[in-house]
């Protein structure tokens, strides 16, 4: 049978999206695989090209009689490139979606921007040629060619804008003098580099006996040819980054090269700052607020072996780097790190794939660790390490846990309560900074009680149920729906209803309730213009206001010495998203808050408003118990089938039509059905939940439906998700116009 195979030839052009379709020879049809480098003939004249293959099928999609034939596997070594498909491969396969979305997500297009050049004048005769020509020069008066020689002559070689410029000879003397063959001018790529320079500072701290130890493990084993991927577990104010900087350090001494990790744009310049004082330019970022030149040199810098180290989110990962020796992972427990567009991949997996490639070694850090990731080191998959003390000053903060509730009957309306009123008053007095975090995510799509704190809840999947238009309350994993309720089933309150307060409306009422203190507010509003992070943090940093008023962004890895207070508003709101995550997510979101105070010379103190002060996350929270959370929280997972005990498969249908939508998520999840072995025990059987509407039931017109796929086999999943691929794939070629369209998300960190 005739098979052919889609060729993506030039995988750095912009238009990574035009595969060429080849015949693939007989001797070949056996061997061949999705992901593999062949060897192709290209254009009229049949150059023999590389390319890469990203889809075999029977269907011709052209006429046969003019369908070249694939000329040969490419076995001529690997190059970054390889690396890059082989990884691509790996993530279609993982994750789903096409090979070509694969491609673009780790070869970014090549845009099309203006290179910036450099240029240089060099003497291209002999020092006696250059005195004679020199001597010529002045016998017939010709002044400026007699400035250029005479510097040439003396130095070798000038820069071109030194020689149009102080020197004032024209291009047309400097053409002149080429023409004659006395000089030269060679033309240099420069590479834009979005490092601010500064004075290097050579400052190499002694590490404590943990940070040591921690260092001293992951090189040993990496030397003895044992790289693996580590769980470095350390409460705030530990030393991770020190830890990081010096493995890296390390790495680079033995000629490889590293990529760090970090999950907000916030934390970038703090990082970058750290990492550039040990590595000078031999360090680089690549974050969302860099011009298309920029990330582009980027990464030609780094294919070109100019840096040894690169800084940034998640697509980091994807920069050209040969000699991958470590992935360091700050944070590791961020949801940043789960890509939202397909293919869905997380990079805490695709690192760890990564570095098996490179026979690198993975370092995931954390104070308060995923459980995703407590859950493999405690299986053995990862090596754990911790650091256990603080070392930026300072004992851990004293947490003060406030009841709403209690609040609320004693008359008190505000959103401070009186205790973080009084401390901010203390601050302002003592002229100590405090930090306000208001948890948002999620907020106002949950419907509680402030009287007792009651949330209303699924009676099937023990998630909070979600306020929907037309008063309705609704579960975004089953889809059981039931009425608004005006009166709260537990106590009777009629103070039930969702939260609404946001930053500018805290900024508002602080400034009202102190006129004289000074506020800054980071949030997405304000940080919309470039290095605007940068600028609010150093503004705070150097003591020009007294509290910096803000979302989960401000509460990740800063450092101010001078802050003692931190005051959580609303703590509970992320316990009540309608989500499996989160109990976990509220406990890392606190902890990390909690670990902003107190960070230098004078003891921290924190303020947590809750209406729910006796949920385990709160509870272990204050206490900065992050076993104690974890014991419970695997608890509920194993109960509940929840990832990291089994593995959950979201399959994402999104439709035109809301009937057509509806009809075709039900037959989806009968396909689905068809891989539940019976054999197995209950407990280890496949689960289905859904179909149901996804908790945004449309969006721009296009309806949107959702099941859920659970099973303790992730590759039992994968072929959940061939299969369903497989058979949309026929169902949409017997469609005239299918405006549907399918994804999928492994073990997601958010519900549709």
């Amino acid at each position: 049978m005739t098979r052919y195979a889609d060729v993506i030839i030039d995988i750095s052009h912009e238009k990574v999206d035009r595969p060429f379709q080849y015949r693939i020879p007989e001797h070949m049809l056996e061997k061949l695989e999705v992901g593999m480098c062949v060897t192709v003939p290209f254009g009229k004249g049949n150059t023999l090209r590389r390319g890469y293959v990203t889809d075999i099928t029977e269907k011709c999609a052209f006429d046969p009689q003019k369908i070249k034939e694939i000329h040969s596997l490419a076995t001529d070594g690997v190059g970054v490139e390889d690396f890059q498909i082989r990884l691509a491969r790996w993530i279609r396969s993982s994750y789903g979606g096409t090979m070509i979305q694969a491609l673009k997500t780790v070869l970014p297009a090549r845009h099309t921007v203006k290179k910036v050049e450099y240029k240089k004048v060099l003497l291209a005769v002999g020092r006696e040629e250059g005195i004679s020509l020199l001597g010529e020069c002045r016998r017939k008066k010709q002044a400026a060619r007699v400035r250029l020689l005479q510097e040439l002559l003396s130095e070798g070689e000038l820069p071109y804008e030194l020689v149009t410029g102080k020197l004032m000879v024209s291009p047309a003397v400097i053409r002149g003098l080429e023409g004659l063959g006395a000089v030269h001018v060679e033309v240099l790529q420069s590479f834009r580099n979005p490092v601010k320079q500064q004075e290097r500072q050579e400052i190499s701290k002694e590490l404590s006996e943990e940070q040591q130890a921690a260092v001293e493990k992951v090189m040993a084993d990496y030397d003895g040819g044992d790289p693996g991927t580590y769980l470095l577990q350390g409460i705030t104010g530990s030393g991770k980054t020190e830890v990081y900087i010096r493995l890296a350090q390390e790495m680079v001494s033995r000629g490889r090269q590293v990529i760090v990790l970090i999950p907000e744009i916030a934390l970038t310049y703090q990082t970058l700052m750290r990492f550039y004082r040990r590595f000078g330019d031999r360090v680089s970022v690549l974050n969302s607020t860099l011009s298309a030149g920029e990330k582009y040199d980027q990464c030609e810098r780094a294919r070109c072996g100019e840096i040894d180290v690169i800084i940034g989110p998640r697509s980091a990962l994807f920069v050209p780097f040969s000699r991958v020796g470590l992935i360091l992972m700050d944070e590791e427990h961020e949801a940043s790190y789960k890509s939202e567009n397909t293919p869905k991949y997380h990079a805490r997996e695709t690192a760890v794939y990564l570095a098996s490639l490179h026979g690198a070694s993975v370092v995931l850090g954390s104070a308060t660790p995923s459980l995703e990731a407590a859950y493999r080191a405690r299986e053995g998959l990862y090596r754990q390490l911790f650091l256990t003390r603080r070392l930026t000053g300072g004992s851990l903060p004293k947490v003060y846990t406030v009841d709403l509730r209690e609040e609320l009957k004693q008359g008190n309306r505000s959103i401070f309560s009186r205790k973080l009123q009084e401390l901010l008053a203390d601050r302002l007095e003592k002229g100590q900074q405090s930090m306000l975090f208001i948890n948002r995510r999620g907020f106002a799509g949950f419907v509680s009680c402030r009287a007792c704190g009651h949330v209303m809840k699924c009676p099937h999947c023990d998630v909070s149920l979600s306020e929907h238009k037309g008063g309705r309350l609704v579960c975004h994993y089953c889809g059981y729906v039931t009425a608004k309720v005006n009166v709260c089933p537990e106590c009777g309150s009629k103070y039930i209803s969702g939260f609404r307060a946001g930053t500018q409306q805290i900024e508002e009422r602080l400034q009202a309730m102190f006129p004289a203190m000074r506020i800054l507010r980071m949030d997405a509003d304000t940080t919309r213009a470039k290095d605007s992070h940068e600028q609010i943090l150093a503004a705070f940093s150097a003591g020009e206001a007294d509290v910096l008023v803000g979302t989960q962004m401000i509460v990740k890895g800063h450092d101010f010495p001078n802050v003692t207070l931190v005051g959580v508003l609303a703590a509970d709101l992320s316990l009540s998203v309608g989500d499996y995550r989160a109990g976990e997510r509220t406990f890392q979101l606190l902890t990390q808050a909690a670990g902003r105070a107190g960070r230098g010379s004078e003891p921290g103190e924190v303020v947590i408003q809750t209406y729910q002060p006796e949920h385990y996350a709160i509870i272990h929270a204050a206490c900065q118990d992050y076993e104690g959370f974890y014991q419970e929280e695997i608890l509920y997972r194993e109960l509940m089938g929840y990832p990291p005990v089994a593995h959950m498969l979201a399959v994402q249908i999104y439709a035109a039509s809301e009937e057509e939508g509806d009809r075709l998520s039900r037959q989806l999840a009968r396909q689905a059905k068809g891989y539940v072995d019976q054999a197995q025990p209950l407990a280890r059987q496949m689960l289905i939940v859904g179909p149901a509407p996804a908790g945004i039931g449309r969006v721009n017109d296009i309806y949107r439906f959702v099941f859920y796929v659970k099973d303790r086999d992730y590759h039992r999943l994968i072929a959940v998700k061939d299969g369903l691929e497989a058979w949309m794939g026929e169902w949409q070629s017997g469609q005239r116009r299918p405006q549907i369209s399918l994804q999928f998300d492994f073990d997601p960190m958010n519900t549709l």
